[in-house]
């Protein structure tokens, strides 16, 4: 398989790991029981599985690792704080509020992640 295959796996399952965290926050802020059904609590994760994979593999394959590429750096560290935001959105705030802040915060740090991402520039 070649790197630009992987880095279009990658892309997709960055859309597809967005559009299914954009849709579980508009099931939460609706209480929706959508929330409660099994394939929606295992499809992300096997996405997000995907995703970390392919991101391992391109990460291997053009020798650019974080900690050495600060671009890298930033998407490192803002992927934990998009994966602590989310836990917030989904699951851990008590109060809806909480929950709804949370969600808006993910979305743009996972907005910000892309941006890095398309132009390699933490600033």
């Amino acid at each position: 398989m070649s790197y630009l295959a992987v880095k279009h796996i990658h892309v997709t399952f960055v859309a597809l790991s967005g559009i299914l965290f954009f849709i579980r926050g508009l099931w939460m802020m609706s209480d929706s029981a959508m929330l409660q059904q099994r394939w929606v609590k295992i499809v992300p994760h096997v996405v997000d599985t995907i995703l970390l994979a392919s991101a391992l593999v391109m990460v291997v394959w053009s020798h650019q690792y974080p900690f050495v590429q600060n671009w890298l750096t930033a998407k490192l560290v803002l992927l934990v704080v998009y994966i602590g935001l989310g836990m917030l959105a989904l699951k851990r705030s008590k109060s809806k509020s909480a929950k709804v802040a949370a969600f808006i915060a993910a979305l743009a740090v996972f907005a910000y992640i892309i941006k890095i991402a398309i132009t390699r520039q933490v600033f």
